[in-house]
């Protein structure tokens, strides 16, 4: 004989006496029978349905018909009343689960609800927070016969028995206690059902996860009565039918739905009321859920039976962001967004509402508000057709994007040949192929030449897809008509959402030219006629950095650049502090924010994931730094997927640092240096390196490398572009040679000035690599290739300023003490050009006419501009077809760690600038 050993309800202790497992030998049992045969779940509702009705319980909570329905089809009274009051005497509020999580929570929402001054209240709450999942596991328990189900259970009885008791007492507790025993045993016999059955049922599961919203709206409906406001509760599978059309979507019966809500509230005519959410019933009376995000649905769905003035989602964040801010954190919280728009981006993954959710409070122009349960003050966002205000003639396109959304995990399956191009049906025999699998298309793109089709799928799917067309199409892969089923893994969707990017110019080529300029190739693209998202296909490792960067374009945030700083020698730390200072006006004035990720010597580096502070990077490289690696560097300045734009900055003159120009610039990472080798390095390697740089968005910035910080490639630069012809370009192009022979006049020995210019700073540490007039030969290097002339550096006559015996001098300071002994030939020479009323000036010239270059002392007259120069400053004279009778000149100061460190910060401020900070 089979015990169930059911006992009765307890306020004490809601655990029921053990079960007893039929032996084999008594199928002969009738009932054994049935559980033997798989149909245990019928007769548990049965005997579920028994012990309903000896319990002779008339609460609203489980009612008999909603059991015995699982055995019979039992209609429900369809019998209306009139006078259920409609339209904007309602609002609906919604509380999910982290709103009911505790009882100072529920509490909360308690108080929410008595503050809100509308004269009718519809409150619709989820279970308690996780209590959902703690009711699917004792599902998934029982079904796979683990004994813990028992405990599990007693968990969920205990959660809410400690809640109630926080929030309740007296009658109230009392009956809220007792319909918690009785829930609590007729699950167990569910349970018990499910366990000797080893299956559940879609109905089954359905009817034991909805217990945690009737336990829900019970507590909360009896702290609202408490307060002396009249309140009732709404089991809203009583009310709310709907029509399942899949394993996870309902249709609702509108119709039905009014009708039976007409009924209810004539019956229950309270101003106040808590509702289920999550749950309902199908036409037949079963008990059913609304899938994913239901209770939000519920909130809709009844807003829209009552044509509510507003429906508000309480949740835990403040509304809607314009980006997820794990992945953006200068999201921002978006004051409105138009219906279509938070459609769009639901279905693209943002955490704003299902897409189905929208779909009732469309009709009745409902609005949405999405606000922060535990953030009062903060406004929301607001859901909505298309705010009046935000129609504006001259809109810009931070107006025009509302948001961005992506999809991860996902793969692109491309189905390619000549064949299917003009034969009809070759899309539709694809995507039912598909359908059989259950697969969900994403996305679709198809080129105009029908050549091929593409779509995305969950990579999990894309496994059944592959084979499915493979085998499908076996036939036409073999003769050719298709070549390929291909199928890309490892892809994520990017889309940009904006009701008003409809006939809006521009929107898709700023989007794409922020992601080239964040080095992203996309990899498909789709777009609808109405305009109101352009989706992308990325590498999943890019989407974090697709995203940003085009968030930073759209002003939606600032352009942040991630920078690495090689070098914090004299220029480094010049620039270093130059940053500090500007950082605030930055961001304020320009959007920009430039974030210092790294800072490495020769020897020691420091590295920061967020930012280092600028304030104490010295103390920190004393302190905290680590030995030097340049590919750990670089990796981590470039793989930090939340900052989209990379530049490295190299402050050095170091040859082995400028080699490694090119595979930076390959990798995406731009480069901004005042370092000359690599301009007048080798021609092969310089030509390579230019030739990548015009084939990328990747930038090479070096107007440092000439003329500290005077503007002297950028000039070159705009007379080239502009059609102008250079005919030649002559300079003082050294700060250290132009005060030397600006202070070597009169009687003056050439070394006591070169003494003078190294003891004020002016010179290297070893005044040979001034003299030698190689920095100077660089410098015109750098600027004929720029004008297109293929010279090495060995191809210039340089004269050199130090005595051939000096050359070899072991140190500094026996060139210097030296030097005195070799100032007749220079004195010579400069008595010689003063008795011409003439000036000695060492100048590098470009010779474009003639092709060649050279470094050489000349002689100026004094009234030339070459000889009107005073301390440092350097000259250059640019001499082309537009400016032949007169140059163009450019002066000012030539050498200095503060004027080659603004040189520095200018090109970073034009890197900024080109990737979409405004200018």
């Amino acid at each position: 004989m089979l015990s169930l050993g059911l006992a009765s309800p307890s306020a004490s202790s809601p655990v029921v006496a053990r079960e007893v497992l039929p032996r084999r030998n008594q199928v002969g049992n009738p009932i054994l029978r049935c559980l033997y045969k798989g149909k245990v779940e019928r007769w548990a509702c049965g005997h579920a349905l028994r012990i309903a009705l000896a319990s002779k319980s008339t609460r609203k909570g489980i009612s008999c018909n909603h059991i015995s329905a699982a055995i019979t089809d039992v209609s429900f009274n369809q019998t209306v009343q009139d006078g259920l009051p409609k339209g904007d005497l309602w609002s609906v509020h919604k509380f999910g689960g982290t709103c009911m999580g505790t009882a100072q929570r529920i509490q909360s929402v308690a108080d929410i609800t008595l503050d809100d001054p509308s004269e009718r209240k519809l409150i619709i709450v989820s279970a308690m927070s996780k209590v959902t999942d703690m009711l699917y596991n004792l599902l998934v328990k029982a079904q796979s016969r683990d004994d813990s189900y028992m405990s599990a259970l007693d968990g969920v009885f205990e959660k809410h028995m400690l809640t109630a008791k926080e929030l309740l007492g007296g009658d109230d507790l009392a009956t809220f206690l007792s319909h918690l025993h009785s829930d609590i045993s007729n699950l167990k016999v569910m349970l018990r059902a499910i366990y000797i059955a080893g299956h559940v049922t879609e109905s089954f599961s359905d009817f034991v996860v909805g217990h945690g919203e009737l336990w829900s709206a019970q507590m909360l409906s009896y702290v609202i009565k408490k307060s002396g406001r009249p309140c009732t509760w709404m089991d809203t599978r009583d009310v709310l039918v709907v029509n399942p059309t899949s394993s996870n979507q309902v249709d609702p019966d509108y119709q039905e739905s009014a009708k039976r809500l007409q009924k209810w509230f004539s019956q229950n005519p309270a101003e106040t009321v808590v509702a289920t959410g999550f749950i309902a019933s199908t036409p037949q009376s079963i008990p059913t859920t609304l899938k994913r995000d239901g209770s939000d649905f519920s909130a809709a769905i009844f807003g829209s039976l009552v044509k509510a003035h507003q429906v508000t989602i309480w949740t835990d964040v403040d509304g809607v962001y314009s980006a997820d801010p794990r992945k953006v954190s200068e999201a921002v919280i978006l004051r409105t967004l138009s219906y279509q728009e938070a459609w769009e981006m639901s279905y693209f993954g943002a955490n704003v509402l299902h897409p189905r959710t929208i779909i009732p409070v469309m009709k009745y122009n409902i609005p949405i508000l999405i606000r922060n349960v535990f953030n009062l003050s903060a406004p929301g966002t607001i859901i909505c057709q298309q705010p009046i205000d935000e129609n504006l003639n001259g809109q810009n396109l931070k107006a025009v994007v509302k948001a961005f959304a992506t999809i991860d995990n996902l793969a692109l399956v491309n189905v390619e040949g000549t064949g299917m191009a003009g034969v009809p049906g070759t899309a539709s025999a694809i995507f039912s192929a598909v359908k059989e699998v259950g697969a969900n298309v994403i996305m679709i793109s198809q080129a105009s030449s029908e050549h091929s089709v593409c779509f995305a799928v969950p990579e999990k799917e894309v496994g059944a897809v592959s084979e499915i067309l493979e085998s499908r199409f076996r036939e036409a892969l073999v003769a050719g008509r298709l070549s390929k089923v291909e199928v890309i893994r490892h892809c994520s969707i990017l889309a940009a959402v904006g009701q008003k990017m409809a006939s809006t110019p521009g929107v898709s080529a700023t989007l794409f030219d922020a992601i080239a300029k964040a080095n992203i190739n996309v990899r498909a693209i789709a777009q609808g006629c109405s305009e109101y998202n352009i989706t992308v296909v990325l590498k999943q490792e890019d989407c974090v950095r697709g995203l940003r960067a085009v968030h930073s374009r759209f002003y939606l945030s600032k352009t942040t650049l991630a920078m690495g700083i090689i070098g914090p020698g004299l220029i480094g730390a010049t620039l270093l502090n130059q940053l500090k200072d500007q950082a605030a006006a930055l961001k304020e004035k320009f959007n920009i924010d430039l974030r210092v990720m790294g800072i490495t010597g020769s020897k020691k580096m420091i590295l920061s994931n967020t930012g280092i502070d600028l304030s104490q990077w010295k103390d920190l490289m004393a302190e905290k730094a680590e030995a030097a690696d340049l590919e750990k560097f670089v990796k981590l300045v470039h793989e930090n997927h939340f900052f989209p734009n990379t530049v490295l900055v190299d402050c050095t003159a170091d040859s082995n640092i400028a080699n490694h120009y090119y595979d930076w610039l390959r990798k995406g990472i731009h480069v901004i240096t005042p370092n000359k080798k690599a301009n007048s390095g080798p021609l092969d390697q310089y030509l390579k390196l230019r030739r990548l740089q015009r084939q990328s968005y990747t930038h090479y910035f070096y107007e440092a490398t000439v003329g500290a910080g005077l503007p002297i490639i950028s000039t070159l630069h705009g007379l080239l572009e502009t059609g102008d012809k250079i005919l030649q370009i002559e300079g003082i192009f050294s700060g250290t040679l132009s005060y030397i022979f600006n202070n070597f006049v009169g009687s003056r020995a050439f070394s006591d000035v070169v003494a003078e210019a190294k003891q004020a700073g002016y010179t290297e540490p070893d005044p040979r690599d001034d003299l030698s007039g190689t920095d100077v030969a660089r410098k015109v290097i750098i600027l004929a290739r720029e004008c297109g002339l293929k010279l090495e550096l060995s191809d210039l006559p340089v004269r050199n300023l130090v005595p051939e015996p000096l050359r070899a001098s072991s140190s500094a300071e026996e060139f210097m003490q030296q030097l005195p002994n070799f100032d007749r030939e220079l004195a010579t020479e400069q008595n010689d050009a003063d008795s011409a009323g003439e000036v000695l000036r060492y100048v590098g010239v470009v010779d474009a006419v003639n092709q060649k270059g050279l470094v050489e002392l000349r002689r100026y007259k004094k009234d030339h501009p070459f000889s009107q120069l005073s301390g440092s400053d350097n000259i250059i004279a640019f001499t082309t077809t537009r400016y032949k009778d007169q140059p163009l000149i450019v002066r000012g100061p030539g050498a200095g760690a503060e004027v080659t460190a603004g040189g520095v910060f200018s090109d970073i401020l034009r890197l900024a600038s080109y990737l979409g900070a405004p200018s």
